[in-house]
């Protein structure tokens, strides 16, 4: 049940994680909600969205992380709590800022959630940002079911005004995207007014201009804050223990790792044996709390993910207290116990346990694991792939026919997106993507290799990013390569959105995170005004495509190419069709001709399909979206399209 307007005080409701912690945002009264889409994240400022109101609660989608955090951050210097919201790769946008913010301190509540995706679920990376807390010297919390999300979220903007300065909140992909009941709080309707008080000495945190000098004296400050926080930790209620008082195993963990290590307990029916020491607040470490535990077993299982964090700050607390806490034998990430990469479950956990205490896991039944083989043996394999009529893949299979036909083995830089998946084979069949890193890099490789003809380099290079990534990062790097004359072209494949999170809104769209009317950043216009020869064009208009980038391959210097076309499932496009696509069987040749069947072993949209019995390909009229393309491709001219029936 999403979270609306009519629920009330007291009301129990089914939460996603994020939309739990939207709710913890908004009791703790918050005034300013900014972001940049990034899955696992979104939903949380989605589900603010609905509940913003001029004059009430300001909530945007900004132009990329660091933005949002410095948005973020004048809502805290004006005395508004303000909530900033990303993904793990989103710290690393905004950290250069983060990095001051923690130096100069903050006014008003100011936490910063970052959801992490163990497993790259829905990444190009697992990075985590539980670093970045310890990095930036900042408090860390972590919470463990969706209760704990949003009463974590709502006591974070307390504790950020106790100690004058940013919080962490760190979500991973089942904590956000699972969900749970949660009892709703009061949502508080206090006034509040904005003023950026500024004129003070220099030396006052509440009245003086904020910055994060004289440095040392505020790094000095900035390490006493870290402190107050440590204290406040030792008492803090998201911190437990469940299990025996002097368990022959202690595994201490945090976030959803806590389910997997409840879970695994009890599979192996252990909970006499093992204690379980959930931590909440996971940087700065609540040493007494922790030595107190540790006191009360030899054996010391840390279960987290990804990285040995948790895991090499308890070990440095053991060193430092040896002569009270004694000699501990640690299991976890370092000795292999737990898996380095990926994901956590409660089998892994579970086997860790056994191995540790000698337990063999229960077996599963045979007749099961044989109905499970059947079973998998039949199910039908699924594959990454572009939506069937996603302008994507059209936008590729151009480039890859202008390259075949410019012959200089050109190659493409890609980015990160929905069109990421033109570096895979099973994608598109081509894999035309060659370099695959953080958003708007591509630009920035093209724009070096467009320098390395003096080299020897004859290859042209084609970097492409998608409209909201343009926005996001690719600028700078753009204007890099117009000032270098590099030689190089820019493809932008604007599908009207930021398509790969839930089409939130970017500055190229005249509507804001509230639905309210704004002006839009013209694409072509922007690039137009660095002096850059700008072409536009339709992806789904093959033979135009490939002529314009085989001209502009043979141009000097930058030339920008926009392929502008709706996203298959952009609203405007659900449930309608253009086209009317069917294969004419009596001329598609199947194995014989000569093609050998591009338009499903290499062109692969799923709404083509290989009749095995008739050895002639068919269109499924379920998934096919009408977009016409696929009759472009085919040689033997067998796939037909007919205007349909407008509804």
């Amino acid at each position: 049940m999403p979270l609306d307007r009519k629920q009330r005080e007291g009301d129990e409701v089914l939460l996603m994680g994020n939309e739990a912690i939207a709710r913890g945002a908004l009791e703790a009264g918050i005034r300013v909600a900014v972001a940049y889409p990034g899955t696992p994240s979104s939903e949380i400022i989605e589900t603010l969205s609905r509940f913003a109101e001029t004059g009430k609660l300001y909530v945007e989608w900004s132009s990329n992380e660091k933005v949002a955090l410095e948005v973020a951050a004048a809502g805290s210097f004006a005395g508004l709590r303000s909530l900033c919201v990303m993904k793990q790769n989103g710290v690393n946008v905004a950290s250069d800022f983060l990095l001051h913010l923690g130096g100069s301190g903050t006014r008003a509540g100011l936490v910063l959630v970052s959801c992490d995706d163990p497993g790259a679920l829905s990444s190009v990376n697992e990075g985590e940002s539980r670093h970045f807390a310890r990095l930036m010297e900042i408090p860390l919390l972590e919470p463990a079911d969706f209760t704990e999300a949003k009463e974590i979220a709502r006591w974070a903007f307390e504790l950020s005004e106790a100690i004058h300065n940013v919080v962490m909140v760190r979500s991973v992909t089942r904590m956000s995207h699972a969900s749970g009941n949660v009892v709703l709080g009061a949502l508080p309707d206090r006034p509040v007014k904005a003023a950026f008080v500024c004129d003070g000495p220099v030396s006052d945190p509440d009245t003086g201009p904020v910055i994060s000098t004289p440095v040392v004296a505020k790094h000095r400050l900035q390490q006493e804050k870290l402190r107050r926080a440590a204290s406040l930790f030792e008492e803090s209620p998201f911190n437990r223990y469940e299990g025996p008082e002097s368990p022959e195993l202690l595994i201490v963990t945090s976030s959803a790792c806590l389910l997997y290590s409840r879970e695994a307990v009890t599979i192996l029916n252990a909970q006499n044996r093992v204690g379980i020491l959930k931590l909440g607040t996971t940087f700065p470490l609540p040493q007494e709390l922790i030595a107190r535990h540790l006191r009360t077993a030899d054996k010391i299982l840390i279960v987290e993910e990804v990285l040995p964090f948790l895991e090499e700050q308890i070990k440095i607390l053991v060193a430092e207290r040896a002569g009270e806490l004694g000699i501990k034998t640690f299991f976890g990430k370092n000795d292999s116990a737990i898996p380095m990469v990926g994901e956590l479950n409660p089998d892994l956990v579970a086997a860790a346990v056994g191995r540790i205490l000698k337990i063999d896991p229960p077996t599963v039944p045979a007749e099961y694991a044989e109905k499970v083989r059947e079973l998998s043996a039949i199910a039908p394999k699924r594959e990454q792939t572009f939506c069937p009529g996603c302008p994507h893949r059209a936008s590729f299979w151009g480039i890859r026919e202008a390259l075949m036909r410019d012959g200089r083995n050109g190659f493409v830089c890609g980015d990160i997106g929905c069109y990421a998946m033109a570096s895979l084979f099973p994608a598109t069949g081509y894999h035309i993507s060659r370099t695959m890193h953080s958003m708007g890099s591509a630009t920035g490789l093209a724009s070096g290799f467009g320098k390395f003809k003096p080299f020897g380099m004859e290859q042209p290079a084609i970097a492409v990013c998608g409209d909201s990534t343009f926005y996001h990062a690719a600028i700078p790097a753009l204007i890099n390569a117009v000032h270098q004359n590099s030689e190089m072209v820019f493809i932008v494949l604007d599908n009207g959105g930021t398509a790969m999170t839930g089409f939130q809104s970017h500055p190229g769209l005249d509507v804001n995170a509230m639905g309210e009317k704004v002006p839009l950043v013209d694409i072509a216009a922007l690039c137009a005004s660095m002096g850059v020869p700008v072409s536009t064009g339709d992806p789904f208009d093959l033979a135009g495509t490939r002529e314009t980038l085989n001209r502009l391959m043979e141009e000097p210097g930058v030339k920008v190419l926009i392929l502008k076309q709706a996203c298959a499932l952009a609203p405007e496009k659900k449930g309608k069709k253009k086209y009317k696509v069917s294969v004419d069987e009596a001329l598609c040749r199947g194995d014989a001709c000569g093609c050998n069947r591009i338009c499903t072993r290499i062109f692969r949209c799923p709404g083509l399909l290989w009749n095995r019995k008739k050895k002639k390909a068919e269109v499924d009229e379920v998934i096919c979206a009408g977009c016409g393309f696929c009759a472009k491709i085919c040689p033997a001219g067998a796939i037909r399209c007919e205007e349909a029936a407008k509804p």
